[in-house]
């Protein structure tokens, strides 16, 4: 009896969470401009006015740009950084370690605010790049610990033998270990994206004025009316952020058994 209420409960749970989601793809596709059930009717009228839209457009050029940016310059200095702190030996590297993974432990709105603080500090005003750097700041973490994870389970005689057989430090690398840990490199940079993409607390703090990425460009909706483009919108977003870590992971399994095998 015990493990059917719980049972229940977790089904209970699942349902309260995902429901929500599931009614914004079913009104995506409802004919009718007014979001609610019964459906009127199957239509794509939705999307295809969402494509015709300028300003999601931009907004959606703008979160591609900003997420590949994000996770390319987050994986490179989480490579670098879990590199220093595994394989060599780095003074004080336990509160070094602490310190990088320190913005997970922060609620992003105190992350927001004292970035957004400091700037002011230096007299720096909002733009793109002070945006990207705000995300670098907040992905990094993720990035670091997916890559330590992986980099501690390397053996490290494997590196030993090429060097013995003649290879450079840097032919080692990109032979031996990145091969290796590519999986997880791969995964840290979904990570980056992902939340980049995603993420509003920080970017409605750290956006210009003028620049506006995907979940501004809702949140900005919302506060003039629902339309039915807005479903539209949330149905894209889901697609992307939960397609591409899937696909991510697909990609590094198939990694994995390869250097596996």
């Amino acid at each position: 009896m015990g493990w059917h209420l719980i049972r229940l409960w977790t089904l209970l749970v699942y349902g309260f969470m995902f429901l929500p989601v599931a009614v914004v793809v079913l009104l995506s596709f409802n004919a009718s401009q007014f979001g609610s059930f019964p459906m009127t009717g199957f239509s794509f009228r939705w999307f295809v006015e969402l494509a015709q839209n300028d300003a999601i457009l931009r907004a959606f050029r703008t979160s591609l740009i900003l997420g590949a940016l994000t996770a390319l310059i987050s994986t490179t200095l989480g490579v670098l950084a879990s590199l220093a702190l595994v394989r060599y030996r780095v003074p004080a590297a336990n509160m070094i370690t602490t310190l990088l993974i320190a913005p997970i432990l922060v609620p992003e709105v105190v992350l927001a605010v004292a970035l957004l603080l400091f700037l002011n500090f230096l007299d720096l005003p909002k733009s793109f790049p002070m945006l990207l750097l705000g995300h670098v700041i907040f992905t990094l973490p993720f990035v670091i610990l997916v890559v330590q994870a992986r980099l501690v389970s390397i053996r490290r005689d494997v590196e030993e033998a090429a060097l013995s057989l003649g290879a450079s430090p840097v032919q080692t690398f990109f032979q031996i270990t990145l091969p290796l840990m590519l999986p997880a490199v791969l995964a840290g940079a979904l990570f980056a994206f992902t939340i980049s993409f995603d993420d509003i607390t920080g970017t409605l703090f750290w956006k210009p004025g003028g620049v506006e990425t995907v979940p501004t460009q809702i949140f900005s909706m919302l506060r003039n009316s629902i339309s039915p483009e807005i479903n539209a919108l949330g149905t894209v977003m889901i697609l992307l952020t939960v397609g591409v870590p899937l696909l991510g992971l697909a990609l590094a399994r198939a990694l994995a058994t390869r250097s596996g095998g």
